[in-house]
């Protein structure tokens, strides 16, 4: 089960990369209860891989003992996805904090 956390305000690679170390978790490790290879892994964390699907940080934050959540990438899309339903919000909010 996940633990429950604070989110995250790293980039995903970093993220990855310190939830990697405090659970002391190796590529190979996360790449096996994840089924991602550890060289994709290793891509992700060093900024050589664009962020993944939704789905793959899900599956990377179970396997860290995170909810998706904790990665801001997943929150902003999200986020995205909620206001492409709402046109007049986005009008309004780009008004407000869009220059």
């Amino acid at each position: 089960m996940a633990r429950k956390r604070r989110f995250s305000d790293q980039a995903f690679g970093s993220a990855v990369q310190a939830l990697m170390g405090e659970t002391g978790t190796t590529y190979r490790a996360l790449g096996e209860r994840t089924g991602l290879s550890a060289g994709y892994l290793n891509h992700l964390v060093h900024g050589n891989r664009p962020v993944p699907s939704n789905d793959v940080m899900a599956s990377l934050a179970k396997a860290l003992g995170v909810e998706p959540e904790h990665f801001r990438e997943y929150r902003v899309r999200v986020i995205t996805e909620k206001l492409e339903a709402m046109p007049g919000l986005v009008d309004r909010l780009y008004r407000r904090y869009g220059g």
